[in-house]
Formats: structure tokens, C-alpha cells, sequence
């Protein structure tokens, strides 16, 4: 395994809920970005966030880590979750929440 997939799982597993963006949750660098920080922020889910565009081989590594073309990419337990379409359809369907809940990242509606 090469240094940036190591430290890539090493910040997947360190992290409950983390967020590969382009940009910050605060500052977002794309409209991919902000739909899935939006999405998280709404929800009331505290989670980490990595900006790759600080890090050319953590932003190309990521993509080999998941194998997944895109970024932003949402991690949750250690598991990939998906890219902005999938966390988009799955709040629309009202599946974020209940996964997120069965994961422990959130807590359940009073």
C-alpha cells in the first residue's frame, strides 16, 4: 500500500463521518461540495472534512481508494457511502437518516 493510501485509511478509519470535498464545509469550492455538506449540516451530523484541492495525491488517491471517479466522497464507519448523487437521492428518499442513525453518527428524532 503506498504512503497516501495509507494515510487515506488512516483518516477514513480515525473519522466517523468524513467528508472528501472540494473546499471546506464553511467554503465549499464546488456545487458537488456544498449539496453533500449542506445535506450533513442540515441533518445535524458533526463530521470531519479532507480538502483535497490542498493535496494533489490525497485528491487523485482518493479516487483509487474507493475506486470511485468523483469527489466529494462520504465515508461513514470506514464505509464508503457515495458521491453527491447517491447522498442527494438517499436524503431525498429519507434513507440518509436512518442509515446514519443505524450507524451511530446520529441521533434519533425526540
Amino acid at each position: 500500500m503506498s504512503d497516501v493510501q495509507a494515510e487515506i485509511k488512516e483518516m477514513v478509519e480515525q473519522n466517523d463521518v468524513l467528508l472528501f470535498m472540494k473546499g471546506t464545509p464553511i467554503f465549499p469550492q464546488c456545487g458537488f461540495s456544498s449539496v453533500v455538506a449542506g445535506v450533513l449540516n442540515h441533518l445535524g451530523v458533526e463530521f470531519a472534512s479532507v480538502n483535497v484541492l490542498e493535496d494533489p495525491d490525497i485528491r487523485d488517491g482518493i479516487k483509487v481508494y474507493s475506486d470511485w471517479p468523483t469527489i466529494p466522497q462520504l465515508y461513514v464507519k470506514g464505509e464508503f457511502v457515495g458521491g453527491c448523487d447517491i447522498i442527494k437521492e438517499m436524503f431525498e428518499e429519507g434513507e440518509l437518516r436512518p442509515y446514519l442513525q443505524d450507524k451511530g453518527v446520529l441521533k434519533a428524532e425526540a
